[in-house]
């Protein structure tokens, strides 16, 4: 059985032997290895196979009789042998040629684990570790149950500013670009209730709706649902939703709105940073979550 597992280790000389000889006299074998330095402690990353009976309780006392402390195992497969420099590079590639999956790249990179929280909200939940990065006014957050290091938030905020160097150049991608629609049509934009309708000759092509309060304790916090016809997809439709429902909410009263969605849904960054909102993207197992500000924004006319 293989484990990928984080472990922060005593920087003085010979810590590692009395671990490799402590996973020797427990047949236990070492197949990847990298360090995280730090000033004090060394943060090291190994994974390992082990008898398949093993589970995390024998590991963390594994490490623990070789001085390990914020011992944290997470079963693996193969791929987490890939070598690590060989995955940044990748997720540098991917993201050059789609930086609208970077919520999506980056939780991956980093083993984001799927069991976050309930609460999409939280900023820290028991046991988790938070990494923030930032592109344009948008946060993007991955949680997980090892402690981040100093290297992998660098390593975090370089991808970020790469992603934002990507979509000034190419600022199609943000939806931008003034795009008329199929036969010279326009969509048309109308507030009716708590939603807004975009239509194209009477039909609907588009639609954001303000939910009720799903949280009791935050009355101010107000869910949205948006969809926009896959036909008419990545023509600025979507953004305008997004524009209008957040200065409608505003209008009626809520502090925030909350959108979810899947977590491979490539066209919320883009959408959240063409929009001009300050958001906070954050994943969590196969839903991803955009929380965004509306206090401050003026009303939308009723």
């Amino acid at each position: 059985m293989l484990w990928r597992v984080r472990t922060t280790l005593p920087d003085r000389p010979g810590t590692l032997a009395v671990l490799a000889r402590e996973c020797g006299a427990a047949g236990v074998n070492i197949l990847g290895f990298q360090i995280f330095p730090g000033v004090d402690a060394v943060t090291d990353e190994l994974v390992i196979r082990t008898p398949d009976d093993w589970t995390e309780r024998e590991i963390v006392a594994l490490f623990a009789a070789a001085d390990g402390t914020d011992v944290v195992g997470t079963p693996c497969t193969d791929a987490a042998l890939v070598d690590q420099p060989a995955r940044y590079v990748q997720a540098a590639r991917a993201i050059i040629a789609r930086p609208a999956r970077f919520p999506e790249v980056v939780a991956q990179l980093f083993d984001a684990e799927p069991d976050i929280s309930a609460d999409p909200d939280a900023t820290a939940v028991e046991g988790l570790d938070v990494m923030e990065m930032t592109v344009g006014d948008v946060e993007v957050q991955v949680r997980r149950r090892a402690a981040f290091t100093a290297t992998e938030h660098a390593r975090g905020a370089a991808l970020a500013d790469l992603v934002s160097d990507v979509l000034e150049r190419t600022p199609t991608l943000l939806g931008t670009a003034s795009r008329r629609m199929g036969g010279g049509m326009q969509p048309t934009y109308e507030v009716r209730g708590l939603a807004v309708h975009a239509e194209a000759a009477g039909v609907r092509v588009g639609v954001a709706e303000i939910g009720a309060p799903a949280d009791p304790g935050e009355p101010g916090l107000r869910p949205v649902r948006l969809e926009v016809d896959p036909a008419w997809q990545r023509r600025g439709i979507g953004t305008r939703l997004l524009t209008d429902v957040a200065r409608l909410a505003a209008a009626e009263g809520a502090t925030d709105i909350l959108l979810s969605t899947r977590a491979d849904n490539q066209a919320v960054l883009p959408m959240v940073l063409a929009a001009g909102l300050r958001g906070r993207i954050r994943m969590s197992a196969d839903v991803l979550t955009v929380r965004i500000a509306v206090h401050a924004l003026r009303t939308a006319r009723r």
